[in-house]
């Protein structure tokens, strides 16, 4: 019997550092999608969130931000707002919003 328990207490311990590697892992990997850059470059779409496209990507600005072209005007899409969608660069403002921007 005190076999046993010795065994169960040496798994016990041995497994704790793995449970808590996994879960440290986790949010590591979490954070990591999070905090990811979206892929910019000219040319790319830019869509709104409800799935409707804005309009081409003009350019990237050296801060990251994009530019597009509305309403003959250029106009700067703040890098904060964007997100990956499905592969799609998604801003979380609509297309009246960013229009309406100086």
């Amino acid at each position: 019997m005190k076999k046993f328990a010795s065994i169960l207490a040496l798994a016990t311990i041995a497994a704790v550092p793995a449970v808590a590697f996994a879960e440290t892992t986790q949010v590591r990997e979490a954070t990591e999608e999070a905090a990811s850059p979206v892929a910019l470059n000219a040319g790319k779409m830019l869509y709104a969130a409800d799935g409707y496209r804005i309009a081409p990507i003009y350019r990237v600005t050296a801060e990251g931000n994009p530019q597009v072209i509305l309403n003959g005007r250029l106009v700067t899409v703040p890098a904060s707002s964007l997100s990956d969608v499905a592969g799609k660069v998604t801003s979380s403002l609509s297309k009246k919003e960013i229009a309406a921007a100086k």
